[in-house]
């Protein structure tokens, strides 16, 4: 959530960076700009008045005092006229807050300066590109037909367990994504990730400090009964372990892992893109976040950027990085890369992960604090990035790397998986 200070501080710098932001209801920074105007009014307003009655209070024990009564019964009712006064003065404040944080989530946060100005996906900036593509042999088909080959996911089961979207994994296809998980947890830990294993499901506030409502309220899986949802990442519960916490800033900063299902409605999703693993309503995925000091948030984002290119080198997948335009980038983010992979079979690129800075955007929702060095309490930075998530990588790992003989596997995942390929054998 922007900060009403800056907004007013900074008015026309963040109408410009909204627009690039491709956000059309730019007059409602007018609207909270005179709400702000009347809620610092009416504040005002209330500590006149509250210093009057303790004043007046004060001057009832005085008058008494002196046996003055009559004068003391009139200062009562002043008093007590005043009082009535400030309890309307308060509820309409009360109001006038409520209204301007309603209308302050509304906003998105604001670009980075080096975001690019752009509408669409094709606008976006491609930061480089890394691996070889591969030449698949004559007879090569995309992994919705290589998954029923080798039995490795059952779409139509899955379907009849609970809905289109849902897939059930089986055999070596359940092997392959168990091993996908340790290999990335492993990853994540060696570079000073502290692993968690959060609940799946989170309540409002939860889901309110790290932005998925009120923005993505559709998109996610509602326990109305219990006011709880259904998790889209694992970013959602481990950012909110230190919501409402003040840290010191030598226990900065916070790295975070998690793996996690994710569910997500996807409404609206249809086409091509969501055939076989290429869009799914539930699938697995390892989460880094971290909690850094605000002057370092952005030497952190190229190091998680650089942190999940290895890790897509290992996997040795072809792969490029763009940077988003401010059109295609996500409500809370103010600037995000994304990596996308190439899968052979399908001659596209496909999305694996996003990294994001969010700058103090989710930690001023969720008061995430840090003390510096004058004892001043100052809004912590919070970034995320997928490392990674699992249906696009096997797409392509089985698209990429398919034989006459079998799909072969990277190097990196030989151990964990406990072979070098899947074949129809055994």
């Amino acid at each position: 959530m922007l900060q009403i200070s800056y907004i007013r501080q900074q008015t026309a710098l963040v109408k410009e960076k909204l627009a690039i932001k491709n956000f059309s209801n730019i007059s409602i920074v007018d609207k909270l700009l005179q709400t702000d105007e009347q809620v610092r009014k009416l504040k005002t307003e209330t500590e006149i008045l509250q210093a009057g009655i303790n004043a007046a209070s004060k001057e009832i024990g005085r008058l008494m005092g002196k046996g003055e009564k009559e004068a003391a019964e009139n200062k009562k009712q002043e008093v007590a006229a005043n009082k009535s006064a400030l309890q309307n003065l308060t509820q309409e404040l009360t109001d006038a807050e409520k209204a301007l944080h309603n209308d302050l989530v509304l906003l998105p946060n604001l670009p980075h300066s080096s975001v690019p100005k752009g509408k669409t996906p094709e606008e976006n900036e491609v930061v480089r590109e890394g691996g070889i593509k591969p030449t698949l042999y004559a007879a090569a088909v995309p992994h919705w037909d290589l998954i029923k080959t080798y039995g490795l996911v059952d779409f139509e089961t899955g379907a009849k367990i609970t809905g289109s979207g849902f897939p059930l994994y089986k055999g070596k296809g359940a092997k392959l994504q168990r091993a996908l998980i340790q290999y990335f947890l492993d990853y994540n830990t060696a570079a000073g990730y502290t692993e968690y294993l959060p609940p799946l499901l989170v309540n409002e506030a939860s889901a309110y400090g790290t932005g998925q409502l009120p923005d993505k309220e559709g998109q996610m899986y509602h326990a109305v009964a219990d006011g709880f949802y259904l998790i889209p990442t694992a970013e959602v519960p481990i950012t909110n372990i230190y919501r409402d916490e003040i840290l010191k800033e030598t226990d900065l900063p916070i790295k975070m892992t998690a793996y996690t299902p994710c569910f997500r409605r996807e409404a609206g999703s249809f086409g091509a893109d969501v055939r076989g693993l290429n869009r799914v309503h539930q699938f697995d995925k390892v989460e880094v976040v971290q909690i850094v000091h605000p002057g370092k948030s952005y030497e952190v984002l190229e190091e998680m950027v650089s942190h999940i290119e290895k890790l897509l080198q290992a996997l040795e997948l072809p792969y490029r990085i763009l940077r988003l335009c401010g059109g295609d980038m996500g409500f809370t983010s103010a600037l995000t890369y994304d990596f996308e992979v190439y899968s052979a079979a399908q001659q596209k690129w496909l999305e694996v992960s996003s990294v994001s800075n969010f700058e103090n955007f989710q930690t001023n929702r969720m008061k995430i604090r840090f003390k510096d060095g004058d004892s001043k309490t100052q809004l912590l930075h919070s970034l995320n990035g997928s490392s990674l998530a699992l249906p696009r990588i096997v797409a392509c790992l089985l698209e990429n790397n398919q034989t006459e003989n079998g799909i072969n596997l990277p190097e990196a995942l030989h151990s964990y998986f406990g072979n070098s390929k899947i074949t129809n054998l055994g």
